[in-house]
């Protein structure tokens, strides 16, 4: 039986700290064989940022509303980051097989089977001649599943030749984890990461972000605060399981009688405590941790995990993988299995009731 032929794929990803739009590229058959190329960022304009950050602080708005013109500029944002990356790797529509188009999530609600991603794949496969997938979470959120995280078959294919079990952390607005161990597969959200430390320090300081986590780092941590975060409902249950970026909205106000640096410290530690929290749910403590996402920058978090978890933790360039870009490389990856019919995610992934494909193709004529 012939090799399934080799597909080169761009995917794009927007994350839930709304920063920006990644985009890279693949080459892959869909299932073991991966070679990721290059990938860049490029920001949303800024008055876009603006309107998708108020959205979401509006979930009423942000799950009923035909959002018509936004989705329309998010698509266009979109369109514009793929042509320069395009231009910039010196590559043309033939070269393409697929593009793998995530969209902005504004509104998830795996209970409710709802969730939206901003992102129109009619609109990108017309305007960039490239059939484009899209609505990677839709058939998994309709048939019971949590519809995050995506990403753990992609992890998965990476990982074939490390020491196992082992442990990949994504840390960007959400934190999620993947168990690898052969064949076994087990993801699930651990709770925020960076979207509540971001939204504080923007709050409080007039930043984006905690550079190096320095301000968490000066603080001092208020015990009671960080532990009385994980009595949140949500790390009673099992998983698989996934979060909004909402989610913790309410409890993240705790905060705000403390100082700067208390208050991003003690978010810092309720990461930390969410993230070992994440031990119970798998059956063997992994070798390693190998840390991706914007969070992997953060020197506080990174020296707390290792105090934590007292086993190696690394961020994943030390394994040769591209920490900026894993998720969108994921997304074309994943629109390649979408083409060929096969799985995204898996009942130990998301907790749907079996293998679930997904994705909607559009072609490009």
């Amino acid at each position: 039986m012939a090799e399934p032929v080799l597909r080169r794929a761009i995917g794009v990803m927007s994350g839930t700290s709304m920063d920006g739009i990644d985009v890279a590229i693949v080459e892959t058959d869909g299932d073991q064989r991966v070679s990721t190329g290059s990938g860049r960022m490029f920001e949303y304009p800024a008055s876009l940022r603006r309107e998708l950050l108020d959205l979401i602080t509006e979930p009423t708005r942000a799950q009923s509303d035909p959002l018509q013109d936004l989705e329309e500029a998010v698509t266009d944002a979109h369109i514009g980051a793929i042509r320069d990356f395009m231009e910039a790797v010196s590559i043309v529509p033939q070269d393409i097989d697929v593009i793998g188009l995530h969209g902005q999530t504004v509104f998830h609600r795996p209970r409710q089977r709802f969730t939206r991603q901003l992102g129109l794949g009619a609109r990108v496969a017309a305007q960039l001649g490239i059939d484009t997938v899209n609505r990677f979470r839709h058939a998994d959120v309709a048939s019971g599943g949590e519809g995050a995280p995506l990403v753990p078959l992609f992890h998965r294919a990476l990982a074939s030749g490390l020491p196992q079990p082992l442990m990949v952390l994504n840390l960007g607005g959400v934190a999620n984890v993947t168990y690898i161990d052969g064949d076994t597969v087990i993801s699930f959200d651990t709770g925020p990461a960076s979207a509540l430390i971001d939204d504080f320090v923007l709050r409080r300081c007039g930043v984006p972000f905690d550079r190096d986590g320095r301000l968490a780092a000066s603080g001092q941590a208020d015990e009671a605060l960080a532990a009385a975060f994980l009595e949140h409902p949500f790390f009673e249950r099992p998983a698989p399981k996934s979060l909004d970026r909402q989610d913790f909205q309410a409890w993240a106000k705790a905060v705000e009688a403390l100082s700067d640096a208390d208050g991003a410290a003690t978010l810092a530690e309720f990461t930390i405590r969410s993230i070992v929290a994440a031990l119970r749910n798998v059956p063997h403590a992994p070798q390693r941790w190998l840390v991706t996402g914007g969070g992997r920058h953060n020197q506080h978090l990174m020296k707390r995990l290792r105090e934590s978890l007292a086993v190696p933790v690394d961020p994943v360039e030390d394994v040769g993988w591209d920490g900026d870009f894993l998720e969108a490389q994921a997304f074309g990856y994943l629109a390649v299995r979408s083409l060929r019919g096969l799985p995204l995610s898996l009942p130990t992934t998301t907790g749907v009731p079996h293998p679930m494909p997904g994705g909607e193709l559009h072609r490009a004529a």
